[in-house]
């Protein structure tokens, strides 16, 4: 009987010898082969990921129309510093997981726009309520972190905001962000920041 290191030779030498058929390819090419094709899936699936997050693509169905003319009337989209926010900057989650479950989430939206569910403009403002409140409390559940990849309240110039929001609030201009930080989060006060608030929010 051979011993175990000879077996382990006659193995070795089997797994990486030259198949008889072509087609087979054999480990060393085979590996090759698919190390390539799996470089390209995966850079195919971010690039996927990417365009299903640019603003082409979440406008490119009728329903989105609206809520984009909407958006390029709002400060998100033009104001004095010249930053401009994306569809996705604000309805996908930062972090990959997140983002890739709320891009799953939304592809049963296609069942919607399918069976002409907002096929007008009447239609989709009988839905406008639903929509927000759905948005609404995503972002209350998540400590609005679709706001904070962009917005820091630790870089905020607190001191130059308008105190009018503090007012209500009875809170000074100051202070009112570091104050509501612990028990507030952005979408408690900033509805309707890109988008028209619905009737009887």
């Amino acid at each position: 009987m051979e011993s175990p290191e000879v077996e382990r030779k006659g193995f070795a030498a089997w797994l990486w010898r030259r198949p008889q058929r072509w087609f087979l390819l054999g480990i060393p090419v085979g590996g090759l082969l698919a190390f390539v094709v799996g470089i390209g899936l995966t850079g195919g699936f971010f690039g996927a990921l990417q365009f299903a997050s640019s603003d082409t693509f979440c406008t490119s169905c009728h329903e989105m129309k609206k809520p984009a003319e909407e958006l390029a009337h709002s400060q998100h989209n033009a104001n004095a510093f010249g930053v401009r926010a994306g569809c996705a900057d604000c309805h996908v989650p930062p972090g990959f997981l997140p983002g890739l479950l709320k891009h799953m989430a939304s592809s049963l939206e296609l069942w919607g726009h399918l069976r002409g569910e907002l096929d007008s403009p009447a239609r989709y403002e009988s839905y406008r309520l639903e929509f927000a409140q759905r948005i609404w409390k995503e972002l209350k559940a998540n400590d609005s972190a679709e706001c904070r990849r962009c917005h820091t309240i630790a870089a905020m110039a607190v001191v130059k905001q308008p105190s009018t929001g503090a007012k209500v609030a009875g809170i000074s201009s100051a202070t009112m962000h570091q104050s509501l930080a612990a028990s507030y989060t952005c979408i408690d006060c900033h509805k309707g920041v890109a988008h028209t608030l619905p009737e009887g929010h």
